[in-house]
């Protein structure tokens, strides 16, 4: 599942033609893509080069706007974490073919909202056997993985650290993803445990503890265990009240 900068002929076609193992790919379509019907089969005692694709088909554009087009509705159970979604779906099969490119066969979807709150939207699979709502289901998928590399990258650095050299690109990406996680399992261990409400503001009220709340948690925790523990050895102690250090922490850890 990608989205639409890998709508490439070449890497599809690679990946369903060319790979051991041939890997199903799901993603976005452009309405004016050029399709085309399967190259007609080749008849006895014909000449010349045999034909990569048959007649044109009109354009994803032009299907959405047909009245004649059929449409089916869909539910889909988590849209884009909103919960379930009503969407009306058509889809063909088709081959899209581009000069000097291997023909890649697929199965198109186009996707539009009854509610016309969003503009038709264009998917392609090529695995030309998967449902339509299948295809939808997988591709709405993605939205969780947009949401880690956000956060990944708005809190953690992710693609803007400045190394020169490769291989130091290489360890640190992993390293830091794999640090999302760390971050991610022990706050929910945490909170699980009923560690509070998730921070609130006045602009933005929300039910569900978001990662920038994951992390301003185990910096607490950390800081706790590491600054404010007591020791026997220390003669010199400054009484702090409880509800000022809880306020500095909370600051400092949304800060950091």
């Amino acid at each position: 599942m990608a989205d639409s900068g890998y709508a490439c002929i070449r890497l599809l076609a690679a990946c369903r033609r060319f790979l051991p193992k041939p890997v199903t790919f799901v993603t976005r379509l452009r309405l004016d893509a050029a399709l085309y019907e399967p190259a007609p089969p080749r008849k006895p005692k014909q000449i010349g080069r045999p034909r990569l694709k048959g007649k044109r088909l009109p354009t994803l554009a032009a299907v959405a706007d047909d009245p004649g087009t059929i449409w089916t509705p869909v539910a889909v159970a988590d849209w884009y974490g909103k919960g379930e979604r009503i969407v009306e779906v058509a889809s063909a099969t088709a081959l899209w073919y581009h000069t000097g490119l291997p023909p890649v066969p697929l199965r198109w979807v186009l996707v539009r909202d009854p509610q016309g709150e969003f503009a038709p939207q264009a998917l392609l699979c090529t695995d030309l056997t998967a449902e339509p709502a299948r295809i939808l289901g997988w591709f709405v998928l993605r939205w969780k993985m947009e949401v880690t590399f956000q956060e990944a990258r708005r809190h953690l650095g992710v693609e803007t650290q400045r190394q020169w050299s490769e291989p130091a690109i290489r360890r640190t990406t992993p390293a830091l993803l794999g640090l999302f996680s760390l971050v991610t399992l022990f706050a929910h261990q945490r909170m699980a445990q009923g560690s509070g409400a998730p921070r609130q503001a006045s602009w933005y009220r929300k039910s569900h503890p978001t990662f920038s709340d994951a992390l301003a948690l185990v910096r607490r925790e950390l800081w706790a265990e590491g600054t404010f523990c007591g020791s026997a050895r220390e003669a010199d102690m400054v009484k702090v009240p409880r509800a000022f250090v809880e306020r500095l922490s909370e600051t400092l850890c949304y800060a950091a």
